[in-house]
């Protein structure tokens, strides 16, 4: 369908206007820094750092610094937002401006590492340093640009050796859409579930802005991936339900020529299109709307917005043979997650069945389901291709691509799409690609959570449980704050952006460990379903 025949007759105006009308409102936050620390090497921490308490924060305006002083300040826990800090001369007269370079720390390599030279495929200008002048002292210096940090490193670059300067009430100012805090987890709950718990709901709290942002560090944008997983955490959590509906609208609101929902979308300075199509990202857009359905019961939007979804799998089934088979178009990117070995195929059939599955679903409750006949045939022979193309009765799990790639990734997207003949077979399936030293593994934080979902699918709530424990228990371990956008343990270090100083320490995708506490009862002493 070309765009006059889509977008021209869709009310894209009137999704954007009603986009925008949800915009929430920031609540701030105003902290003092808890300690002065220092960065020490620490060969065995997985970030070769750990961060030592120096002093305590009163000592700070009792100090002047000059030319070439330092110090780091720590908050006690990572936000999103901004600094402001009162700066006053000390000694003769201040005859020069002062020159100061700041460095926002999410984790403690960011302050204790220089930045540059920088050797990444990103832009260095997502490094959250700043360089300032400030010409007339004393002075109140709030700076505009928003950061997401824990620790903050303040190098006196320059001043005249005429006087120093103090800082007086340094404070961060931390931003979320976030109203009020949900509350904690029963206090006989296994203490790091406890601990998991709150860093995933931290981890969504600073990526709680005017839209779920992936990450408040670097990109600042809306991903349908990450939205997703943020909207299943909020549902649990904060309840910021409008804000979940304001980017369902702006994704309706800016998609391809043709319709199909971009992978991403830029608020500012004015809402457009991320010009990125993800083929996965787009087919979960359909499950994201109606797991939002689920969630809030709001049928009118749903009803608004099935154009749309309607839209996804006509697309996208294109790509999809007269076998029920996906074929790769080849033009499009296939995420699933950043492991580069990763043969996609069966695990994109899988995300287009369960995206057909919940259409339906979603269909069937709006009273749509005539519209979609086609579907339950269409899936029921995607299912039979699956198995005919996948499953190996030798090995007795699913395999990918020419190679006949074994991966985590397969085994379960194919069982969350319901392709597995039983349980059992699942099961099994996912526990010999576990036990696989050769099979491709996830990367990232947004990739295991599909594979604890596929856990809980086929019953294994103790090896899902097991699986949070050790990965995001892993960061917990390593002192993370908030849940990183990577985390390889067997290469803490690794960045699929080619230099780990453009790595995001706090990520939307990362925080769905409270939703399989909260929503699944995973890791409770005591849950009835």
């Amino acid at each position: 369908m070309a765009r006059s025949e889509f977008l021209a007759g869709a009310p894209v105006q009137a999704w954007l206007d009603k986009a925008q009308s949800l915009t929430p409102l920031l609540n701030e936050t105003v902290q003092a820094p808890l300690a002065l620390v220092h960065a020490v090497a620490d060969p065995a921490h997985p970030l070769r750092y750990r961060m030592q308490r120096d002093a305590a924060p009163e000592t700070l305006a009792a100090t002047a610094f000059r030319k070439g002083d330092s110090f780091v300040l720590d908050f006690g826990g990572h936000r999103t937002g901004h600094l402001s800090f009162r700066l006053e001369s000390e000694g003769g007269y201040p005859d020069s401006p002062v020159r100061l370079r700041l460095i926002f720390g999410e984790v403690p390599p960011d302050v204790a590492e220089p930045f540059y030279p920088y050797t990444g495929k990103l832009s260095q200008a997502w490094l959250p340093d700043e360089t300032i002048n400030i010409d007339d002292l004393p002075q109140a210096v709030c700076l505009p640009r928003r950061y997401a940090f824990r620790h903050v490193k303040i190098e006196i670059v320059d001043t005249s050796p005429e006087f120093g300067v103090r800082f007086h009430d340094v404070r961060a100012h931390a931003l979320t859409a976030a109203v009020t805090a949900p509350p904690p987890l029963r206090p006989d709950t296994d203490a790091l579930v406890r601990r998991i718990d709150d860093v995933s709901i931290a981890t969504l709290r600073d990526c709680l802005q005017t839209v779920f942002e992936d990450g408040p560090r670097r990109d600042r944008r809306l991903w349908v991936g990450d939205l997703r997983l943020q909207a299943l955490a909020n549902y649990a959590t904060f309840r910021c339900n409008d804000v979940v509906r304001r980017c369902l609208y702006l994704f309706a609101a800016l998609p391809r020529e043709d319709g199909l929902v971009s992978a991403c979308v830029y608020e500012r300075p004015a809402p457009r299109t991320g010009e990125i199509v993800i083929f996965d990202y787009a087919a979960l857009y359909n499950v994201t709307l109606k797991e939002y359905v689920d969630a809030t019961g709001d049928l009118e939007t749903a009803n608004e917005l099935w154009p749309v979804a309607k839209r996804q799998l006509e697309i996208l089934g294109r790509h999809v043979d007269a076998n029920g088979l996906f074929v790769d178009p080849r033009d499009i990117w296939l995420f699933i997650d950043w492991a580069e070995p990763l043969d996609r195929t069966a695990s994109i059939q899988g995300v287009l069945i369960h995206a057909y599955r919940q259409t339906l679903a979603l269909a069937t409750r709006l009273g749509r389901a005539g519209e979609v006949a086609d579907y339950a045939p269409r899936i029921a022979q995607m299912i039979a291709a699956a198995r005919r193309a996948f499953f190996d009765p030798a090995r007795k799990l699913f395999v990918s691509g020419p190679e006949r790639q074994v991966s985590w990734a397969s085994q379960a997207w194919l069982a969350i799409a319901g392709v597995p003949e039983s349980k059992r077979q699942g099961a099994l399936a996912l526990r010999r690609a576990l036990a696989d030293m050769a099979a491709i593994r996830p990367v990232t934080p947004y990739l295991h959570h599909h594979i604890v979902e596929a856990m809980l699918a086929l019953g294994m709530r103790a090896e899902a449980l097991a699986l949070v424990k050790s990965y995001w228990g892993g960061m917990v371990a390593a002192g993370a704050d908030t849940f990183w956008e990577i985390y390889d343990p067997d290469n803490p270090l690794s960045s699929p952006y080619g230099d780990i100083r453009i790595n995001s320490y706090c990520h939307a995708w990362s925080c769905t460990p409270t939703w399989f506490f909260r929503t699944r009862g995973l890791g409770l002493p005591v849950w009835r379903r």
